[in-house]
């Protein structure tokens, strides 16, 4: 019996190389497009992004290879996941983007990549090779075999060649059939924990399927399911790797550590970071741009420099007359607002708010798309002891 790992996942033989590098939250997630040839019943891609054809860097929006490398190199990153959609559906940009990076960071930065095989070729995963791909994953469709050959084709190729697949709880006899045939043909499997997704295309509700609990995304029997097979690997003693990977697993330990990582980069001087690597800061905010109803729609739609321009000599208003250092306020322009130390924010509240300003404490992910988790708006005056 396959017991439970440190990283609250299962694994029977070592982790695949790429799965190393993202427990320990060291691969910068490069979504190259949201096209794909297929439409899964459980995507998770949300729907700003299946079915359009973006690039993002982590959260960072990516319009040239620079913010690419910008967002590696905020992170500290030692490789790259590559998904989609289906990054073969834009090839071209795919092998651009991983040869900037192995250019950039070197040989050494690990690069792994998940394709379903519609789009597989020799053709294809020679360029993908050439390019410096180091792994490759392939997304199987577990009711159909159609494609299952063209795994044969990137065995001509010294790279570490895997199958990822869902732990769909009802498909129990189509994911055996898929180990049956894989098991001598790729170094590893890799068996995802299903989780529902808040997008049009994911279907498990629907379908009948019910989370673990109301506080959970990740679908019931879907972990059983894959301690069944992986414990069965081990009792046929096959050749392949095999890791059960855990909602909690993506959540406690990848994100955190990716997280934290990505913090030490993006942290002003006057923030505080927490245990997990969230920014505890003050924020000043003009009235009709703060946190809210709509907020992120909102972003998304106005032009920044308009309000960057009403905040402009507020901002300059401040630093002088607080006699502050450029270390000590910043004037953010992906989220117009005045950025400044929490201790700051309570101690002048009065003086902000006289400027019609909204003060703010607000907790948020060290991320390009600065994610809230809390926002409090400071009210009344706050008097120093």
């Amino acid at each position: 019996m396959i017991a439970e790992n440190e990283y609250y996942s299962y694994n029977y033989k070592e982790l695949p190389k790429g799965c190393q590098f993202c427990v320990n939250g060291e691969k910068i997630v490069l979504f190259v497009t949201g096209l794909c040839p297929r439409k899964c019943y459980f995507c998770p891609v949300s729907d700003h992004k299946y079915g359009q054809d973006v690039s993002f860097g982590n959260e960072r929006k990516l319009t040239s290879t620079d913010d690419l490398i910008k967002e590696a190199q905020m992170m500290q990153a030692k490789g790259a996941g590559i998904t989609g959609g289906d990054p073969l559906v834009k090839l071209e940009r795919t092998i651009n983007y991983i040869k900037k990076l192995k250019a950039h960071f070197g040989k050494d930065f690990h690069i792994h990549l998940y394709t379903s095989l519609n789009l597989v070729t020799d053709s294809t995963l020679q360029k993908l090779y050439q390019a410096g791909l180091d792994e490759i994953r392939f997304h199987l469709d577990i009711q159909s075999n159609t494609f299952w050959k063209k795994i044969e084709l990137a065995k001509k190729f010294p790279w570490d060649v895997g199958v990822e697949i869902p732990l769909v709880p009802d498909k129990e006899k189509e994911i055996f059939n898929v180990l049956e045939f894989i098991k001598d043909k790729v170094q590893f499997l890799n068996l995802n924990e299903l989780e529902r997704s808040d997008n049009s295309l994911s279907k498990l509700s629907e379908m009948g399927f019910e989370t673990k609990n109301q506080y959970s995304y990740a679908i019931k029997g879907s972990v059983e399911l894959g301690q069944k097979i992986i414990n069965y690997v081990e009792t046929q003693k096959y050749p392949l790797a095999v890791h059960v990977c855990t909602a909690k697993l993506k959540d406690k330990i990848q994100l955190t550590n990716r997280i934290e990582r990505e913090s030490i980069n993006a942290k002003k001087e006057f923030d505080i970071v927490d245990k997990e690597g969230l920014l505890k800061r003050g924020a000043l905010y003009l009235e009709d741009l703060a946190p809210g109803f709509n907020y992120r729609k909102k972003l998304a739609e106005i032009d920044k420099s308009l309000y960057i321009q009403k905040l402009q000599p507020l901002y300059e208003k401040i630093k002088s007359e607080l006699s502050l250092t450029d270390n000590q306020i910043y004037l953010d322009p992906e989220k117009p607002r005045i950025l400044l130390s929490a201790k700051n924010a309570r101690v002048h509240q009065k003086k902000f708010q006289e400027m019609n300003l909204l003060v703010a404490l607000v907790l948020e992910y060290p991320t390009a798309d600065q994610l809230e988790i809390e926002v409090e708006f400071l009210k009344g005056e706050f008097i120093l002891n």
